[in-house]
């Protein structure tokens, strides 16, 4: 993992704007911001308690065409619009050097929530999706390494309609992205 983006820092997106540049799902993006609810208040309380903490940062790799952003950093910008936390988009077109640190499984995924200090030290990440829907996708890897073979692709298309399934319906793996983004920035 990468353990310095100091360069980075000050040069992304604002939340709001990433939102209006959005050239594609910007519609879906806001729907689920918009269904955004808190678990409790207790939860709500620890994030917003984050503003007596100047020793973090967040740079998000992201692009408005990946169907993870879409869904899981409105998440993310909700629960860090009122910790303190500034937070920066890099559209990872722009920012390859940054994404080949933060490979998964060898492959560019995205979304990649990166926490740093003020100085540009990684402490931590998370993405690009929830870990029980990453797991589907992780034995899936696991199980086909080979990408050339003949039905290597088929079995993608399974692969993620079973963590769409994950997902779910509704707004429920929301609280699951803010519990693991709490126990996160809870161990640094």
């Amino acid at each position: 993992m990468a353990k310095d983006l100091a360069s980075k820092l000050g040069t992304g997106l604002k939340p709001q704007q990433f939102i209006d540049s959005m050239e594609k799902n910007q519609e879906q993006f806001l729907d689920w911001h918009n269904k955004f609810e808190w678990e409790n208040e207790d939860v709500k309380y620890y994030f917003e308690s984050l503003k007596n903490r100047d020793d973090l940062r967040c740079l998000i790799l992201a692009a408005d065409w990946c169907g993870d952003v879409v869904r899981n950093i409105p998440v993310v910008f909700r629960a860090l619009e009122n910790s303190g936390i500034p937070t920066e988009v890099l559209v990872m077109e722009q920012n390859l050097d940054v994404m080949d640190q933060f490979l998964t499984y060898g492959g560019r995924s995205i979304p990649v929530v990166i926490f740093t200090d003020t100085g540009g030290y990684v402490l931590g990440k998370w993405g690009p999706r929830p870990k029980h829907v990453q797991a589907v996708m992780a034995a899936f890897k696991q199980e086909n390494p080979d990408r050339e073979a003949a039905d290597y692709n088929d079995k993608l298309q399974v692969t993620r309609a079973e963590m769409m399934r994950q997902y779910g319906e509704g707004t429920g793996y929301q609280k699951v992205i803010v519990q693991e983004l709490r126990e996160l920035i809870a161990s640094f």
